[in-house]
């Protein structure tokens, strides 16, 4: 595990490289393992692959967001803020672990905070993810996790029981 921590940095730039459909797997099933406050599970995943929807997620945010356009693969980490009073605590948990599950398969990725940051003067970042992927207002967006091939150098669950249905690709219906 220090190897993991040791190794990952915050990754930018990324080739154009597609990250491999079990690739992408193993990243999915690292999500769904992290823990969470009593074993709640608030968060829900969003899995964004295509190009145009990359590119408006590049510009969530005032600045700080740009590198999601150069991803080949975005990661909305939210959660029903309904079911817990932790879900900021559990989505962050989420979020590091995907970043090491990167790590250790030679990926690289960056966090890009969205909770209480502006799109514009008039809009949250969080309020334009909201309307770009269609979440409902009580799913709320903790980060994007850009992931892909760097460019720059810098007792188990069962399978079965991990919840599958937390996973969305490219928006939330």
């Amino acid at each position: 595990m220090i190897e993991l921590l040791q190794k990952r940095r915050s990754i930018r730039k990324f080739t154009a490289e597609k990250i491999a459909p079990e690739t992408i797997n193993t990243l999915v099933e690292a999500a769904l393992r992290a823990p969470s406050s009593r074993g709640i599970n608030p968060w829900q995943f969003i899995l964004v692959d295509n190009p145009e929807t990359l590119a408006k997620l590049s510009t969530s945010k005032l600045h700080g967001s740009e590198f999601i356009k150069g991803s080949p693969l975005a990661i909305v980490v939210c959660a029903d803020s309904t079911t817990s009073d932790v879900w900021i605590e559990d989505c962050s948990i989420a979020a590091i672990i995907i970043q090491l599950t990167a790590v250790s398969l030679g990926l690289g990725s960056c966090w890009a905070q969205i909770r209480n940051r502006q799109h514009s003067s008039e809009a949250t970042s969080e309020s334009y993810i909201q309307k770009l992927l269609n979440l409902p207002e009580h799913i709320k967006v903790e980060c994007l996790l850009a992931v892909g091939h760097p460019a720059e150098e810098k007792q188990s669950i069962p399978a079965e029981r991990l919840q599958h249905d937390s996973i969305k690709y490219n928006q939330w219906i």
